[in-house]
C-alpha cells in the first residue's frame, strides 16, 4: 500500500520563478587522457574558485593572478568577470566579486556532496511534479537546476524523484510533492534507470587514480602546480555534486564514492593550502 504526503502550493512567486542557476563549468568537455578532466576557461576558473571559497568573495586581482597561472590573459579574465556580473552570476562591489544568491544554492549542493548521507532509509521515495503549464525555457532550466542541486533523477519531463534518505524536499510554488513507498517497481532497478551507477563507479575509479597521480607528481610548494591541482579538484567537485547520494541499499557492491570523498578531503587540504597562500599574495 502506498503512503503519501502531498503538498500543493499554486501561488505564484515571481522572484522564485525568475531565479536561475547556470552550470559553472563553462568549458568544452574535450577531456584528457584520464577521461575525467576538462580544460578550464576564464569563466569556469572564476566560478570554481568562488564556489570553493567560504565566504564566496575575492578581489579582482586574485582572479587575474590565478588566470595568469593558467596562461589566460588578464584582459580575458576581466571580460569574463564583467560578463558574469551582467548575467547575474556575480556581484561586483569596490573591486571585489561575490556569488549571487542563485549560485549559493549550487555551492550548498556542492558542499553537501562532500559528506556521505547520514540519514537512515526506510524505503520512502520523494517525488516532485511541477504543475505549471507553458513554462518558458528559462523557467524549465531553473527547475532542472533545482532538481539537480537536490539530487533528484528525472523520471519523466517535469517529474523528478529520489530515495528519501536525504529528508523531505521543500515545497515551492506550483510543485506537487509526494512522499511514500513504492509499489510495482524494484527500487534498485529504478535507481539504475535514474542514474547510470556503473558509469559513475568507473568515473570514481578514474578520479581516484587522477588524484593519486597529481599528489605524487606535483610540487605542493610551487605555485606552478596550482593549475593541475585546481583542474583535478574541479573534476572531483563536479563528480561529487552529480553523485546522487543514494542509500547503501541501492548502490552496487564495492561502491567507490565514499573513497572518492575521503581521498578528495586529503587532496583538498594540500590544494587549498597552496591556493590560499597564492591568493593572499596575488
Amino acid at each position: 500500500m502506498l503512503h503519501f504526503w502531498i503538498a500543493v502550493n499554486k501561488a505564484r512567486n515571481d522572484s522564485t520563478r525568475d531565479s536561475r542557476t547556470r552550470d559553472s563549468s563553462g568549458a568544452t568537455d574535450r577531456g584528457t587522457s584520464s577521461g575525467v578532466l576538462r580544460p578550464l576557461n576564464a569563466r569556469s576558473i572564476a566560478l570554481s574558485v568562488l564556489l570553493g571559497n567560504h565566504p564566496p568573495e575575492l578581489p579582482g586581482r586574485a582572479f587575474v593572478g590565478l588566470a595568469e597561472l593558467f596562461g589566460i590573459q588578464a584582459g580575458t579574465m576581466r571580460t569574463a568577470l564583467s560578463r558574469l556580473v551582467a548575467a547575474g552570476d556575480l556581484v561586483a562591489d569596490d573591486g571585489r566579486y561575490r556569488l549571487t544568491p542563485r549560485l549559493l544554492d549550487r555551492q550548498g549542493s556542492q558542499d553537501e556532496g562532500r559528506r556521505a548521507p547520514a540519514g537512515r532509509w526506510d524505503g520512502t521515495w520523494h517525488t516532485i511534479v511541477t504543475v505549471e503549464d507553458q513554462r518558458d525555457l528559462a523557467e524549465r532550466r531553473r527547475f532542472r537546476s533545482r532538481m539537480a542541486n537536490r539530487r533528484y533523477g528525472e523520471l519523466r519531463p517535469d517529474i523528478w524523484t529520489r530515495p528519501g534518505n536525504l529528508g523531505p524536499p521543500p515545497v515551492e510554488p506550483d510543485w506537487i510533492v509526494i512522499s511514500g513507498t513504492l509499489d510495482g517497481v524494484d527500487p534498485g532497478l529504478l535507481a539504475q534507470r535514474l542514474w547510470d551507477l556503473d558509469a559513475l563507479a568507473e568515473e570514481a575509479h578514474r578520479l581516484l587514480t587522477e588524484m593519486a597521480t597529481r599528489r605524487e607528481h606535483c610540487d605542493l610548494d610551487d605555485d606552478a602546480s596550482i593549475p593541475e591541482l585546481f583542474t583535478t579538484a574541479a573534476a572531483a567537485v563536479r563528480f561529487l555534486r552529480r553523485e546522487p547520494l543514494l542509500p547503501s541499499q541501492l548502490t552496487p557492491p564495492d561502491w567507490p564514492v565514499d573513497e572518492v570523498r575521503a581521498t578528495y578531503d586529503r587532496f583538498e587540504i594540500d590544494h587549498q593550502r597552496l591556493l590560499r597562500r597564492f591568493l593572499r599574495t596575488a
